[in-house]
């Protein structure tokens, strides 16, 4: 079971662990994405802001009168991260609750570009994926040798983080299956009250009516 599980967990880090895209948004427009965390886990994402064109149908690179609003939500809907930043830059956050994480973003663009449509090219990077090993091995003067161990260190940290969450979920479902399965059984037995209430009161309706015609 803990080798079924060791294998699931790995699948699901190298399966999770970035995904990059590029998306069409209006100003005012707001676009959400739902990504599955483990908690103490470090997320960055990568984006790019471009203006739609309309004499050439294509797009082109935005003014610095452009920024984009990241706003993330925890899986308690507590803000962990709201801010604004350029037209093209990261923004990083760790998560401390393991579940899903709701990322929003949309443009701050001002009056100058009302009605323009934006293409968003996004690239989140989750757990030691997210670190940037070139700049630890400068900081820390890591040799080549010393820097792949932090990798591999950082790779069982991640892949020990998915295992947890793969539990904690596992135990939400089985709280959830328990609780609902609670709910049918007390439905059925309210139910089955509720007949053998109308049976007794119709028997004893039907008694008292029968008893009055033989008075009759």
């Amino acid at each position: 079971m803990d080798f079924k599980l060791s294998v699931v967990a790995v699948f699901l880090v190298y399966l999770n662990c970035s995904f990059a895209l590029y998306f069409h948004i209006g100003e005012t427009e707001r676009k959400c994405f739902i990504e599955e965390i483990p908690d103490e886990t470090l997320v960055v994402g990568k984006y790019k802001i471009e203006l739609h064109d309309p004499n050439t149908r294509g797009y082109m690179q935005t003014s610095s009168a452009f920024g984009m609003h990241v706003e993330v939500r925890d899986p308690d809907d507590k803000t962990i991260l709201s801010k604004v930043y350029s037209a093209e830059g990261k923004f990083s956050f760790t998560s401390h609750t393991p579940g899903e994480h709701v990322i929003c973003l949309y443009s701050n663009s001002t009056r100058w570009f009302a009605g323009a449509q934006l293409r968003v090219h996004l690239d989140i990077q989750v757990g030691e994926h997210a670190i940037d090993y070139a700049n630890v091995a400068q900081k820390e003067k890591l040799s080549e040798l010393q820097l792949r161990v932090r990798q591999l260190l950082d790779q069982v940290e991640q892949i020990s983080k998915e295992q947890n969450y793969q539990r904690y979920r596992e135990e939400r479902f089985r709280q959830t299956s328990e609780s609902t399965n609670s709910r049918v059984l007390w439905w059925s037995f309210g139910q089955t009250l509720i007949l053998l209430s109308m049976g007794f009161w119709q028997m004893r309706h039907l008694k008292s009516f029968f008893e009055a015609k033989k008075l009759v």
